[in-house]
């Protein structure tokens, strides 16, 4: 028997004084569904969501939702006008006997439903909007970009929440983990049609590509047809004294249809330029730390940055990974410790805050307005990687059409303001880029598109980023910021580091199981004559020593593998130099180990 759908829409059809956004669109969400909702910026997600949840009216065609049926939207830039606290805002529609699930989905989501509607930030607002949606439980949950300013952890924590719910959801994200690992059925938006495959979003990129490649195919062949008609228009007059007008109707038919079909649009056009090599060694950091108030970032932090290096930080919102990263790169000195810069750096910074956009400046004057772009005499022209462009010429390659470019920033989504800023930092060279979110908005094939050059940048990388595929695909080695100044290094990406973790935390584990009280007495009786910084460090190194140890065991266990070099020879790579890295780090643990051994056991 069929089921009732809980939403359906027909022959909808939507236009904002331009081309149409969509034409005689029609779906349907059925109980239980799972739906991932995708397509390139700006081809009209957020709009197609609004429709269904019924905030954006159409021009034509009909919405239906049956009675009892309840939608619910997560809205991304939500209006509180008149909520004094977050909380106030989330318990709007609920019964105040249930005000209690708010707390529970706020703190999974790690927000405060106490705090100020008027001083919270934008990830805090959009936070309280999903959270309200959650405790709502509606019959169908419309959530558009529900990861984005969500750390790693509150991400695993709404994937968990939503694999296990039985409500039905149509979910907007670029986060492909979160989309492979919720979704069964994909709604595929591209150029006003929308398409659906009962398949999850693991096979979108399969099914995409087979439609484009059908399609080009058909246009092919309508192209040799169009060719051959008008041959014979031309040729075949000479034997003819009048022509055959069904021919002639059949030829304008085709062209009719040719000019029908809507081009693709194109990729954005990036690229990072790689300026002078910098030195092998780009920078090296001993012994750091660094405390804001009584908030701990690191403590007597060690990390050797080599030329070419992807390097990832990963951990909680708040931990501090951009000020560990402003302290590596020398913008913040840190309370004790050195930092060695390497030579020859030339540094490009991706700002998550966006704080080099004036929102009030025009695409065009953001620009031609920076430095290191302007071309003397040329207020129409830009300098990318040494060479004048035209100002208009260069923001098409990054998607933007010719109207957009004297309009305000301000006026620019998520995913547009990325690509702006990608487009100043692409325009100089470097060889040290440090990548702040730059994955937050940008559309699926850009974020692959940055992968790709980012596996072709010569120089070395400093990334921060929630998103875990990303991680998986970037990353050559990943920092976790854990809080309370404790900063682990991992060799690889984000699933490399999930497994490196778990065989650290068994081997730590087990090791506090056995009895270590006299070793402990030995230890404290050997430190007296250290300093107080020497003592710290003699009683961590038997853990550190121990930490590289279980490294060293795994990854010659993968190593053990006699067809990883022949099937993953990147993952062979990868693991072969985090071998050889974590055997050197051991050596130097275990030398400093002796020497404080040494100086401890001489002074006392």
């Amino acid at each position: 028997m069929a089921r009732a759908p809980l939403l359906q829409l027909s022959d909808i059809s939507l236009t904002f004084g331009g081309d149409p956004v969509f034409s005689e669109l029609g779906l349907v969400v059925q109980p239980g569904d799972r739906v991932a909702l995708v397509g390139r910026n700006g081809s009209g997600k957020s709009t197609l969501m609004k429709v269904m949840a019924n905030l954006v009216e159409a021009d034509t065609g009909s919405r239906v939702v049956p009675p009892g049926i309840s939608v619910g939207y997560m809205e991304q830039d939500p209006t509180m006008e008149g909520f004094a606290t977050l909380g106030d805002y989330a318990e709007s529609a609920l019964d105040p006997s249930e005000t209690y699930k708010v707390d529970m989905v706020a703190e999974g989501l790690k927000f405060d439903p106490a705090g100020d509607v008027s001083t919270a930030s934008g990830g805090e607002r959009r936070r309280a909007a999903l959270a309200k949606l959650m405790a709502e439980a509606p019959s169908l949950m419309l959530l558009d970009e529900p990861t984005n300013h969500l750390d790693i952890e509150a991400i695993a924590w709404l994937e968990t929440e939503l694999a296990q719910t039985r409500t039905a959801y149509v979910l907007i994200s670029h986060d492909r983990a979160f989309l492979r690992a919720l979704t069964r059925a994909t709604l595929w938006i591209d150029r006003g049609v929308v398409r659906r495959q009962e398949k999850g979003f693991e096979n979108f990129e399969i099914w995409r590509d087979k439609t484009w490649e059908d399609e080009d195919m058909q246009r092919h062949k309508l192209d040799r047809k169009i060719k051959a008609e008008a041959r014979w228009a031309v040729e075949g007059i000479s034997a003819r004294r009048k022509r055959n007008q069904g021919r002639v109707r059949v030829l304008q038919d085709l062209r009719s249809e040719r000019s029908n079909m809507i081009r693709r649009q194109g990729a954005a056009s990036l690229a990072f330029e790689s300026g002078k090599a910098s030195g092998r060694k780009v920078l090296e950091a001993e012994a750091i730390s660094l405390e804001f108030g009584e908030k701990t970032i690191v403590r007597d932090f060690d990390l050797k940055v080599q030329r070419g290096d992807r390097i990832a930080f990963v951990g909680p919102n708040g931990v501090g990974k951009t000020s560990l990263i402003n302290v590596l790169i020398g913008a913040t000195q840190p309370d004790s410790g050195s930092v060695k810069m390497g030579t020859n750096l030339e540094v490009a910074v991706f700002d998550q805050a966006r704080s080099n956009l004036d929102p009030e400046m025009s695409l065009w004057d953001s620009l031609t307005g920076d430095p290191e772009m302007r071309v003397s005499g040329k207020a129409d022209q830009v300098m990318v990687r040494g060479n004048p462009k035209h100002v208009v010429g260069y923001l098409k390659e990054f998607l933007f059409d010719e109207a957009q470019a004297r309009a305000p920033v301000k006026s620019l989504s998520g995913g547009e303001k990325a690509r702006l800023l990608l487009a100043r930092l692409m325009a100089r060279e470097s060889n040290l880029l440090i990548l702040d979110e730059p994955t937050n908005d940008l559309d699926i094939e850009t974020l692959d598109l940055l992968q790709e050059i980012l596996d072709d940048y010569d120089g070395t990388v400093l990334l921060v980023s929630h998103d875990r595929d990303f991680l998986d695909r970037v990353a050559t080695t990943t920092i976790a910021m854990e809080g309370r100044g404790r900063a682990t290094v991992y060799a690889g990406g984000w699933s490399d580091y999930q497994f490196q973790k778990a065989e650290v935390d068994q081997v730590e584990s087990q090791t506090k199981t056995k009895p270590k009280e006299a070793k402990l007495a030995s230890k404290k009786d050997a430190a007296a004559g250290l300093s107080f910084t020497e003592k710290h460090r003699l009683q961590e190194l038997p853990s550190v020593i121990e930490r590289y140890e279980a490294e060293i065991a795994k990854l010659e266990t993968l190593m053990s593998d006699p067809d990883l070099f022949t099937k993953e020879p990147v993952k062979f790579q990868k693991v072969t130099d985090a071998l050889v890295e974590r055997q050197s780090k051991l050596a130097e643990a275990e030398e400093e180990w002796l020497m404080l051994e040494e100086k401890a056991a001489a002074s006392a």
